[in-house]
């Protein structure tokens, strides 16, 4: 036992052991009623790495005394899957695969006749949104259960019976771990207990030994925090999800938030040019002609950025976060842009007007371009009443709303109503 990692030896033997899920295995809970039901069923368990996932599949398995057999879509394939199937002597088999995502449909197809004929309960584990990864048709047999991010609290608690447990833990030693440096090997551990318990394992390891006693100090758990990374996949949800969060406090705007997830994006090794590139889109969409500013301050933080590098030019990013943030918001311009490309793409090829043609030739003249055109800067208010520019065969529309009480689309408003003013006394 002794000479397994930590990890494994503390491996929840019974639902009363297993740490954190709550919203799933707490009495009445949906995998809770699974399992002491002893009622399995085929399920994708959702969630970051070290939050238990193949752990309660074990449990699930050994609670309703059926085999279970583990493969990895990292290096298994169709062949393997069915090598494993081909030795089944006992229906069903529950059939553990460990990051299902990385299955393409043609492979996760193989599984929906084994599902429907009772020869496998499926249980699969993803890090990725199934909602993406995985076919309907597999989503359609198994239920989702999304594992969460073990909170500080049952990280703290894992360290207490990691120490205290003698069987499996170190309660044999006697280790000194002050509280304050506890919670700092939590935190770093970034809510995988995995992380955590291989953290833990280095830090006794490292520990001083005096008159018997294990002494973990600030400066060994300041070597093994500083090797903890944020939990950030530059291609997986997590990354959008952070993405997602930064332009959504911007539009909220709540500069501390926003200024909060760029620096939780940077600080876990996003891209810089990247944040840089989709603030321009938020300045866009979500300020556009309320305050024009807003893309231009964007745009010279993105050069700034470009020109200085990271980690200068970051502050750059942070004082564009807060201006967008506190910036006057209109999704009119958005708004405008897409009611007009519905149209672009369902009304057809609908000719120019002709007084709206140049004619820069005879020919062009005899036909008729440009004919009747009226040079507005030639009429009063620089406004031509009454001129029809959009295509013949359709009717004058509306896109542009702008926000009569945000920033500089307010004089915008009051403007356009002049314009249709004018347009109505004719």
């Amino acid at each position: 036992m002794k000479s397994l990692p930590l990890a494994t030896r503390l491996r929840p033997r019974t639902l009363e052991e297993f740490v954190g899920q709550k919203h799933l295995v707490s009495q009445n809970k949906p995998l809770y009623r699974a399992y002491h039901s002893k009622n399995l069923h085929s399920m994708i368990l959702w969630g970051p790495p070290g939050v238990g996932k193949t752990t309660l599949a074990q449990l699930l398995a050994k609670q309703v005394n059926l085999p279970i057999a583990f493969v990895s879509a990292v290096t298994a394939g169709v062949k393997e899957i069915r090598e494993v199937l081909s030795h089944q002597t006992t229906k069903p088999l529950i059939l553990f695969i460990d990051e299902i995502h990385r299955f393409n449909k043609a492979q996760q197809d193989l599984f929906l006749p084994l599902i429907e004929q009772g020869d496998i309960i499926l249980i699969g584990a993803t890090t990725e949104n199934p909602s993406f990864s995985l076919n309907n048709a597999l989503l359609s047999r198994a239920r989702v259960y999304l594992f969460k991010t073990l909170e500080i609290d049952e990280l703290l608690g894992l360290i207490q019976w990691a120490l205290e447990n003698e069987e499996r833990g170190f309660g044999q030693q006697t280790v000194c771990f002050p509280p304050e440096l506890r919670l700092i090997l939590a935190q770093s551990s970034d809510g995988d207990a995995r992380r955590l318990l291989n953290f833990l394992e280095l830090a006794v390891e490292s520990a001083e030994e005096k008159n018997g006693t294990l002494l973990i100090t600030e400066e060994i758990i300041s070597q093994l925090a500083s090797g903890g990374l944020r939990r950030f996949d530059k291609q997986g949800d997590v990354f959008y999800q952070q993405i997602s969060a930064l332009h959504k406090s911007i539009r909220g705007s709540h500069p501390d938030a926003a200024l909060y997830w760029l620096a939780r994006m940077l600080e876990a090794g996003c891209d810089p040019l990247y944040v840089a590139r989709r603030m321009v889109r938020v300045a866009i969409e979500d300020i556009g002609n309320a305050d024009p500013r807003a893309l231009q301050l964007t745009l010279n933080a993105f050069e700034t950025l470009e020109r200085l590098g990271s980690p200068e030019g970051d502050l750059s990013l942070a004082q564009a976060v807060i201006y967008l943030a506190c910036a006057a918001k209109s999704n009119a311009v958005y708004k405008a842009f897409n009611e007009a490309l519905e149209d672009a793409k369902n009304l057809g090829s609908l000719e120019v007007p002709p007084h709206l043609c140049n004619a820069p030739t005879r020919l062009l003249k005899e036909i008729g371009q440009g004919k009747n055109y009226r040079y507005a800067h030639d009429e009063p208010h620089a406004y031509a009443v009454g001129v029809h520019y959009f295509p013949e065969k359709m009717p004058n529309k509306r896109y542009y709303y702008p926000k009569e009480n945000q920033g500089l689309e307010r004089q915008i408003a009051e403007k356009l109503t002049q314009l249709r003013g004018l347009e109505k006394a004719r």
